[in-house]
């Protein structure tokens, strides 16, 4: 396995993220899940309306980038390390197809992804910090909050948006993994208190990102 000295991964971690604030993420890996789906016919308001539920996904996917980031910098363990890299990899498949998602609907990313990239760096470097039990787990919550929101979007959607529907489907399988993952790895479960934080924070961003 190749050995990265601080310098070359600082190059690397500064790429990803302008690739991914810019919204010019490297190729996925996988296949556009609404490939070969028709798009529906939706109202001003429903299409406005999937447009902040899809923007709202997108901002998650840059604070996921930058939350795997932060984590993978202070991580202490290579085999920890190595699955944040991997989680991070297929978040940015997501990161691709929301913002695929959001031209088709004539639509933009949030202007304040910048924001959304910086705090949520240095939040997960401050978790990685913490130990690897702590990482983990904190990764394992924050998973487990976005499928509470993937689903409750899945509620909001227009009937006939399927091609919506498959994506946050298709993310929804993706973030469980992910957190299963992550308590299978040693993962510790996270007080009280921290969730509730964590879940706060989640309502400012969401909020913001439908509107921005």
């Amino acid at each position: 396995m190749r050995h990265y000295t601080p310098f070359d991964q600082f190059i690397m971690h500064a790429d990803t993220a302008l690739r991914t604030v810019l919204g010019r993420p490297a190729a996925t890996h996988r296949s556009y899940p609404a490939e070969g789906i028709d798009d529906c016919s939706l109202e001003d308001s429903e299409r406005k309306h999937v447009a902040g539920l899809m923007r709202v996904n997108h901002a998650g996917e840059v604070s996921a980038q930058a939350l795997y980031q932060g984590q993978s910098v202070t991580a202490r363990n290579e085999q920890v390390r190595e699955k944040l890299e991997q989680a991070a990899l297929e978040e940015n498949d997501h990161l691709v197809w929301t913002e695929n998602r959001l031209r088709e609907l004539g639509s933009t990313t949030s202007l304040l992804n910048p924001l959304w990239y910086m705090g949520s760096f240095i939040i997960g470097s401050f978790a990685g910090a913490l130990g690897d039990k702590w990482n983990l787990g904190f990764l394992a919550e924050t998973e487990h909050q976005v499928v509470k929101h993937l689903d409750e979007h899945l509620g909001k959607l227009p009937a006939g948006d399927k091609r919506s529907r498959v994506i946050i489907e298709q993310m929804k399988i993706d973030e469980a993994k992910h957190a299963t993952t992550a308590l299978d790895h040693g993962g510790e479960a996270l007080p009280l208190p921290v969730k509730k934080l964590m879940q706060a924070m989640s309502k400012v961003m969401t909020r913001t990102a439908y509107r921005i």
